[in-house]
Formats: C-alpha cells, structure tokens, sequence
C-alpha cells in the first residue's frame, strides 16, 4: 500500500491511495465468503456457487465495493498517518482504476483540521470577574429555604393577594366566541409567579372566593399561537380556592428541620461558605471565558463549515434532551413556538462558530507550548470515574480505550491549557 498527498486546498486533501493487487484479491476473496450465500446460481446449492461462476453470471465487478470497504479502512488509517493528517469528517473516494490482476487506486478527498495562526495569547488583558456575598444574599437564601418548606393552609374568607395559590376555572373569548385552549377546571395558579398572560393575575388580587371575574387581557405579538397573537380577550374567570403559605419561623428549630445543623447561625455560617464557594467558581470560569475568548479573537483560523454544523448538531441535541429533561418533546417545541429548525440552526450558529474557533485555538496553543496529558494525570482521572460510578478501577482501565481514553487525554490538556493562560493573563 502506498499514497500521495496530490494536493491541499481550504482544508480539503485530496490523497491518491494505492492498493497492490495481491492485497485487493484478499479483499475480493474476503467479499465473495461475505456474500456468496445470497445467490443462486443454477446447479449449485445456494451459497455454495464457486466465486469464478457468480463472476461469470453477474459480472466481475460483484464484490468490488464490498472489496473496497474491506481494504480502504486500513489503506486510509496509514495514508492518514503518513502524512500526519487530523480529518474532520467522513472522506469521499472515488475508484480511479480497478480489475482483476491491477492496482486498486483511490483518490480520496478529506477535508482535516485547520492550521490556526495564533495571535497574542500571553499576558491578555482582561476585566477581572469577582463576586462578593453579603448578608443580604444568605437571608434571601434562607427566604427560599422558608418558600420550600412553607405549609398550604386555606386562606378564610379574605380577598386574593400576591403571593397566594388559587384554585379556578376559566373562559377565554375573543369578541362572542370560545377560543380553542382557551379553557381549564380546577386550575391551580400562583399569584405573581407569571405563569399567565400578562395581566391576568394581576385582575383576580383583591377578588373573592365564588366570585366570577371577567379578567381582560391582550395576547403578546410574539405569542405562539399566531390565531391568538396580539389578540384582545377576555376570560371568564370563577375562584374556587383561595390558599396561602404559611412559612415556618426562622429558628433552631427551622435549622434543625432543614439541615444537619443545630442552631439557625451554623445554619447560617453553612449558607455563606457554599455561596462563597460558588462565587469563586462564578468568578474563575467567567474569567477563563474572557481569556480564552480574548485570545481567540487575536487569532486567525478558517473554520471548515463540516465544524460547525456538527457543533450545531451537538447544541440542538443537548437543547432536545433538556426539553426532554423538562417534559416537553423538542418536535413538540417548534411546534407550539413556530420555529423552524433551519431557524433553530441559525440561532445556534454564531455560539458554535465561537466555541470551534475557540476549541481549535486551545488546541494549537497546548501544541506551541508542549502542554501534555502526564501518566499520573491520566489515572487521577480515571479514579475520579471509578469512584463516581462505584467500579473497580482496573476494570474502568480494561473498558476506557482507545478513542475513549484520548477523549479523556485532551480534556486534561485543554483544562491545562486554559489554566495556563489565565495564569499568563493580567485580570485588572
């Protein structure tokens, strides 16, 4: 097997492979065992024809693409290594000769990752991010603490107010007619929360239990059902329930109740060491952003758009199992929004077009600076995933390979890399 790298144009490669002829029979051998049960030829038990008949009958070239799947993928995988190439997406080949006794010869175009001309990337300066947590912060913890665990009590006879929990049945018109989904029983509605149209809470606070309420509204311009969009209407409203929340006292004993803790100021001291802790973490990830956003607008890259489609295609993946996560299907979702997935690509585009660039900048930076993934590095890791799905860690060892493991090699290194450069950065 030999190859040629014919030429290099915007990131595509076009190689000239060749396979020696005695290889390529191999090949054809291996596609006639592959194959020969699926014909039938006159005379012969099925599957059992000899290759040379089923080539007389259904010509020589039968088995070439099944030959050619057979002998390309180790044929490309060293032509790839030989000319220390990094694909970044499936080849395309096309046969430039093949036959019996010959040379199969391949022109195989790939488009490979991108040289990246890195600009500045020591010393950047950026705004530094910090966040500092008052008292302020740990007592509106403990608010939502006291929100979690209120109690549901029934309100008596007084009128709604923010904050309470009504249980109702409504209407809605548009002009004299009854409007499609526009209608509910026993529907359970916080006041405040914004669940509603815009407006319409605000109409049941001062009402009654058993009161009709004709609530008056009208329909955002963005609303997703377009029939309904900046429509007038009115919804015919009767209160059922009126509930409140009853929160409990903030005390030790509120601090035993909610946590390991004895008295409300331990409590207290826990709120602010966790709000602390993930200010840091708010402050330091903000600013490795800014840095290595910083860094790859100096640089100079032409991105293959095969990129950032597949980045694309990641985001709405993860966006679907979100949606998902929250109950609603993501085919569901264009639906009841009117979103278009062409829309939907485009609105992800410009983060992806971001995050590749970015990606592709880290990587060339870890290369100029020969930051490297240690052995001991590699094993810390691997701990961290046998402890965290309780297996033994040589058997995490036996199943993490190969592509696998190099997944795991380039997290560390861009991890390092990034620490690298915000250490190297000036944060004023």
């Amino acid at each position: 097997m030999s190859s040629t790298l014919v030429k290099k144009e915007n990131n595509v490669v076009t190689l000239r492979i060749e396979v020696d002829s005695e290889t390529f029979e191999k090949g054809m051998q291996q596609a006639y065992l592959k194959n020969k049960h699926k014909f039938n030829i006159p005379g012969f038990r099925k599957g059992k024809a000899p290759r040379k008949i089923i080539e007389l009958n259904y010509g020589e070239g039968i088995f070439y693409e099944d030959a050619i799947n057979i002998v390309f993928p180790e044929a490309y995988d060293k032509a790839i290594e030989e000319h220390k190439l990094e694909p970044v997406d499936r080849p395309s080949v096309d046969v430039e000769e093949i036959g019996k006794g010959k040379n199969l010869v391949l022109t195989v175009d790939v488009t490979v990752k991108p040289e990246v001309k890195l600009g500045e990337y020591k010393g950047i300066e950026v705004e530094k991010a910090e966040y500092n947590v008052t008292e302020e912060d740990v007592e509106a913890e403990l608010k939502r603490m006291q929100e979690r665990n209120a109690r549901i009590i029934d309100a008596g006879d007084r009128p709604v107010k923010e904050g309470d929990i009504l249980t109702i049945d409504y209407s809605g018109f548009i002009g004299e007619e009854q409007f499609e989904g526009g209608t509910a029983q026993n529907q359970v509605l916080e006041i405040g929360s914004g669940r509603f149209i815009p407006g319409f809470e605000d109409q049941l606070i001062g009402k009654n239990k058993n009161e009709e309420v004709e609530v008056k509204v009208t329909f955002p311009e963005e609303y997703h059902a377009e029939e309904l969009s900046g429509k007038d209407a009115v919804f015919k409203v009767v209160i059922h329930e009126i509930k409140e929340k009853e929160l409990p006292a903030l005390d030790d004993e509120f601090a035993k109740d909610v946590s390991e803790f004895d008295t409300l100021e331990e409590l207290k001291a826990d709120i602010m060491n966790r709000l602390k802790k993930q200010a840091e973490l708010r402050a330091k990830a903000e600013n490795e952003n800014k840095v290595v956003e910083k860094v790859a607008e100096l640089a100079e890259v032409d991105i293959p758009e095969v990129m950032i489609e597949r980045q694309i295609d990641d985001e709405i993946n993860d966006f679907a199992y979100r949606l998902r996560y929250q109950g609603l299907e993501f085919e569901k979702y264009l639906e009841l929004t009117g979103t278009q997935i062409e829309d939907l690509r485009n609105q992800f585009r410009p983060n992806a077009e971001k995050f590749v660039k970015a990606d592709l900048v880290l990587d060339a930076v870890a290369e100029k600076e020969g930051i490297e993934a240690t052995e001991e590095e590699v094993n810390e890791e691997l701990e961290n995933i046998a402890k965290s799905y309780n297996q033994d860690l040589e058997k995490v060892k036996e199943r993490i390979i190969g592509e696998d493991l190099e997944y795991i090699k380039k997290g560390i290194i861009k991890r390092k890399t990034v620490e690298f450069l915000v250490n190297e950065a000036k944060l004023s």
